[in-house]
């Protein structure tokens, strides 16, 4: 028990300083002896849990989408309004991003050669769980007069994977406030009016995960 324990804990931290090194360096550049070295174990130690660098990106990946299904799953289990569900999915979305290295890694690593293709594109997943919100939301009729939960999906992935590319060199677009200020603009085009005022732009106690 106490090997299988250490175990699990060399293969987290390798997975950590994988992160760490692919969201410095980028995949084609970071190197298995510098993630080696961030996690303080050796090579033969990375090599018994990881086949190769291809191996660690997709456990990164695999791990920072299980991060993203369990943020969609707790503001379902917490809010039943879908338009709120989506808003609070925002917030808790940017706030992990902020924070976990390993959610802002697997994000990058899908949508960059020569990974792309070969991986699990985080954005991708993001964008089916939108339109799947918004087309939940149309059907209900919460949506405002005229628009469609294609045409709203496409505004709010666009922004929220802009949100997430520019919060790697400025992570005041990830923010609250920056948040805020879009839904603020957003809301009042995008939801009926019998839905609006019953929405808050900064969350609900559901986007805290």
């Amino acid at each position: 028990m106490v090997k299988q324990e250490r175990a699990a804990r060399t293969r987290q931290s390798l997975v950590r300083a994988a992160a760490e090194v692919f969201a410095q360096d980028g995949f084609v550049l970071a190197s298995i002896s510098s993630i080696c070295r961030r996690a303080g174990v050796s090579n033969g130690a990375l090599h018994f849990h990881f086949e190769s660098k291809q191996a660690l990106a997709r456990a990164v990946e695999d791990e920072a989408a299980a991060a993203v299904r369990a943020i969609v799953e707790s503001v379902r289990a917490g809010q039943p309004a879908p338009l709120q569900r989506l808003i609070d999915a925002t917030h808790a979305l940017m706030n992990r991003l902020d924070q976990d290295v390993v959610i802002r890694a697997g994000f990058e690593l899908g949508g960059r050669a020569p990974r792309r293709g070969d991986a699990a594109d985080l954005r991708a997943q993001w964008q089916r769980w939108v339109e799947q919100v918004l087309r939940e939301a149309e059907r209900e009729g919460s949506l405002a007069d005229g628009v469609s939960a294609a045409d709203a999906s496409v505004t709010v992935v666009a922004a929220t994977v802009g949100f997430e590319q520019l919060g790697a060199d400025d992570r005041t677009w990830m923010s609250e406030s920056t948040l805020v200020q879009f839904w603020d603009l957003m809301l009042p085009r995008l939801a009926s009016a019998d839905t609006f005022g019953r929405l808050v732009s900064s969350g609900t106690p559901s986007a805290m995960t």
